[in-house]
């Protein structure tokens, strides 16, 4: 029998919960805090990063790309969507034990994609369209585009291919 190494829950003190300045109706389902004293909380709409120092930061499932756990190190990353062109931005914490808020990542950061359509341009290299919208089903869809390392996304031909599989993405999800 293997023992899940989390810890099932994480009392987060009031205290915290009132500096994060939830939206109405915004309820705490996972936290837990981080080496240095900030606490991470997520809700059914975002992860809510609450420094040791300076303001609450509230990070829509939506625009996380992905978490990574790394159990050895004690490190949690979670990497935003972005802009094309920019460096997408990059969050590092050192957390002794993510507890629930780890799956709570992974499951509302899933439940934001609604649709990832594969575009081929050059052989077996391409680019992915990637429609999202915030888990609650509230708000707009917003797309991007995740090219292939080696793909030029200023080649006429991928944005050729690019365009027509955003107008077939579109088609498919009734947009």
């Amino acid at each position: 029998m293997i023992r899940n190494p989390f810890r099932r829950s994480v009392s987060v003190p009031g205290a915290v919960v009132t500096a994060a300045a939830l939206e109405p109706g915004e309820k705490v389902l996972a936290g837990t805090p981080t080496v240095d004293g900030a606490w991470l909380l997520g809700t059914h709409a975002a992860l809510h990063v609450l420094g040791a120092e300076g303001p609450a930061v509230r990070i829509p499932w939506e625009q996380v790309e992905r978490a990574d756990w790394d159990r050895d190190e004690e490190r949690l990353v979670v990497v935003e969507v972005g802009q094309f062109g920019r460096e997408r931005p990059q969050h590092r914490f050192h957390v002794s034990d993510p507890g629930v808020l780890l799956e709570l990542l992974r499951e509302r950061v899933t439940a934001s994609v609604v649709l990832q359509r594969r575009v081929r341009t050059h052989g077996k290299r391409g680019l992915i369209v990637v429609a999202r919208r915030s888990p609650t089903r509230q708000g707009e869809v917003t797309w991007a585009y995740e090219f292939d390392p080696g793909v030029d996304p200023d080649d006429p031909a991928v944005r050729a291919a690019a365009e027509e599989g955003l107008r077939e993405a579109r088609a498919e999800i009734g947009l």
